[in-house]
């Protein structure tokens, strides 16, 4: 089975092979992490609107602030100058700003301590805590075992496998609900944990979440993606039927989230051979399946490039617009099944998503990348506000030239980057 984690040998004319390709990644992220350095405030990271501004009365996010501290983390392991003291600005707010002090976890706004306590967040706490531990900032070992903590006595579901969703801020009154979303952030995290505690349990829970999701449930959907479900198990079809562009749960299927569960799935079958544990023969054939099911009902269905944000249970499109994350996550799966496979088939899929981005998503005016686009390609805040934090983007310009495994930090702090 060692055979499986061997590198592939590409073809000599793959993108990811050509150093002038590799500068064209290292550039595109330096304009994302220089971008987003503006949202730097106090309490945290906020949120920046169209031209890269804080707009009027911006706020720090607990989620856009792990994040930050999880991309800037990355950015240090580098050697990318003033990256560190965002790390340490990130860790610090979410050990004070943005934490429970009086029942623990986290909150996604300071100034509202009474909202629910969601798995969502807290996974994201946890990457934040994995990476910010590989540059010694002071606090992150702290949040790391607190982040941990939490998971351990709140959210991780032993009997089903699964994370539960969500609790009120005094952890009462469980959410009747499971999504797939949170336990797809939640197996990234796992993986991170890993890496950084020694502890296979986490790649271990991250295959059981994978198994019902990835092998279990969407096969029921011909390789798509359900996403909301009751606590026994009930697919809920008409579950925000009268919110079809919810930000974290639309109406319907996401054929992002297809493609981002399909690298997911192949990056935990290297992390468990790896570790010198079984992987399931299933997972490649499922990680395809699911890249081919979310390129096909998602990509050009309407006629025009790119990606569709949600479609329906006949798998037609339900919100046309084109929001970036989508496409950072398919040309991720893409690369991944490339460097897993060698079938040209996905070279051929990750040169095209990225000539959409570059074409229709990167704003060259104001930096970063548009959040979303109408169908024709116009900026639009439909679904988001402002321009997209850097998580998404940023991590599709570092994994076309690392490993499957291990996990992103822990593979920049061991190997580098080799732009």
């Amino acid at each position: 089975m060692t055979d499986r984690l061997s590198p592939i040998l590409l073809s000599r004319d793959a993108w990811i092979r050509r150093p002038s390709h590799r500068a064209w990644l290292e550039m595109q992220g330096r304009r994302l992490l220089d971008f987003s350095k503006e949202g730097c405030i106090d309490g945290g990271f906020a949120g920046l609107d169209m031209e890269g501004h804080l707009p009027e009365g911006a706020k720090a996010e607990a989620t856009l602030t792990a994040r930050c501290v999880h991309a800037y983390a990355t950015a240090e392991l580098q050697g990318i100058p003033g990256s560190a003291p965002l790390v340490a600005h990130g860790v610090n707010a979410l050990m004070t700003s943005f934490r429970d002090q009086q029942h623990g976890g986290w909150n996604h706004f300071a100034d509202q301590p009474h909202e629910r306590k969601q798995a969502y967040l807290h996974a994201f706490v946890a990457l934040a805590a994995s990476s910010a531990v590989l540059i010694g900032v002071e606090g992150a070992n702290a949040l790391l075992k607190d982040a941990i903590h939490q998971i351990e006595t709140h959210f991780w579901s032993e009997d089903e496998g699964v994370m539960r969703e969500s609790f009120a801020d005094d952890w009462s009154d469980e959410e009747n609900y499971r999504g797939a979303n949170s336990n797809m952030h939640s197996t990234e995290a796992f993986m991170a944990l890993a890496d950084v505690t020694g502890d296979v349990k986490w790649l271990r829970r991250a295959l059981r979440i994978v198994t019902r999701f990835v092998h279990e449930l969407a096969p029921q959907q011909g390789f798509a993606m359900p996403e909301h479900f009751n606590r026994n198990w009930d697919l809920l079809q008409n579950y925000h039927e009268d919110k079809p562009t919810d930000d974290l749960r639309p109406y319907g299927m996401t054929p992002g989230h297809f493609v981002e569960w399909s690298h997911l799935t192949v990056k935990l079958e290297a992390a468990l051979l790896r570790r010198g544990e079984t992987a399931p023969g299933w997972m490649l054939h499922d990680a395809q399946a699911l890249f081919e099911t979310g390129m096909k009902s998602g990509w050009n269905v309407d006629g025009l490039p790119g990606m569709v944000y949600t479609i329906d249970w006949d798998h037609k499109p339900h919100v046309p617009s084109r929001v970036h994350w989508a496409h950072a996550e398919a040309l991720t799966a893409a690369i991944n099944l490339y460097k897993r496979t060698g079938n040209p088939h996905y070279e051929h899929w990750y040169r095209t998503i990225w000539d959409y981005i570059d074409t229709t998503l990167i704003d060259r005016d104001f930096g970063s990348w548009f959040n979303e686009v109408s169908p024709e390609g116009e900026p639009t805040e439909h679904i988001y506000k402002g321009k997209g934090d850097l998580y998404h983007a940023y991590q599709s310009t570092l994994a076309p030239m690392m490993p499957l495994a291990p996990s992103l930090a822990t593979a920049i702090e061991q190997i580098g980057v080799p732009y």
